[in-house]
């Protein structure tokens, strides 16, 4: 008996189904939920008016900026010189930038409380950002060299015989053509970094909260509703920023980024 084509995909939407869907609808269920157990808009009130929770959240945001605009000018040079053969003949850099991918974040964040610990460094605010960046600049290194890795080199090249000075190849045409990776590094390192809350808990001892540390002591101590209906927050947030994304760097390549 021949088997269908499509007959493969059942596992995977089983999976899906089981592991993706229903955790999403548990979650918005519990979000929605009131103390008597009917539909309620109680605890996203709650959370408007609760100052910790909103500072909390709002600081989370602003770590989030600062780690991905630091990711951002340390990732876009370092992946230009890697899609650059002249600069970079050796594919041993790449795989250099890689491999802390491979390594647990956990096993990672210790590592660099250990260094901290080594050069009598204190933990804390900026701990965290060190962290923050060291964890997350591989994520926005990727997608930008592997975009910059297949852009027409006959563009820069045109440009060039054209006149255009470096700097104008780099502004007009480089840059422009880029933007799909530089997209898809930015949602990569400022969605985890408002949500994590082991690293900020290890590089600041507890010192610092983010807004995922928020959602998991509510969740730790059973308030399940309110823990949902933040981690909705986050969810919506996160959906809306991947749509954002998404249009944008569909935008840039119907354009040819060039507009």
């Amino acid at each position: 008996m021949r088997i269908k084509r499509s007959s493969w995909s059942i596992p995977y939407a089983i999976f899906l189904a089981l592991f993706v869907v229903m955790p999403l609808v548990m979650v918005a269920i519990y979000a929605f939920q009131g103390r008597g157990g009917g539909f309620s808009l109680e605890q996203f009130s709650r959370f408007i008016h609760t100052p910790e929770d909103l500072n909390t959240f709002m600081y989370s945001i602003e770590i989030a900026l600062i780690t991905t605009v630091l990711c951002l000018l340390l990732g876009y040079p370092a992946a230009w010189i890697m899609a650059n053969s002249e600069l970079n003949p050796s594919r041993i850099t790449i795989l250099l930038f890689i491999l802390p991918m491979w390594v647990n974040m956990l096993i990672r964040t210790l590592a660099t409380v250990a260094l901290f610990d080594f050069l009598k460094a204190p933990l804390g605010e900026g701990a965290l950002i060190f962290g923050m960046v060291y964890n997350f600049l591989p994520f926005m290194i990727y997608p930008i060299y592997n975009t910059l890795s297949k852009m027409d080199k006959s563009l820069p090249e045109a440009a060039k015989d054209l006149g255009a000075t470096p700097g104008k190849v780099f502004t007009k045409v480089t840059l422009p053509l880029s933007m799909p990776g530089v997209w898809s590094g930015v949602l990569m390192v400022f969605m985890p970094t408002i949500s994590t809350f082991a690293v900020a808990e290890l590089l600041t001892m507890n010192k610092v909260k983010l807004f995922g540390t928020t959602i998991q002591e509510n969740i730790n101590s059973g308030m399940w509703n309110y823990g949902a209906a933040l981690s909705l927050i986050m969810l919506i947030i996160i959906g809306v920023s991947t749509l954002m994304s998404g249009e944008e760097s569909s935008r840039e390549n119907e354009t040819g980024g060039l507009l």
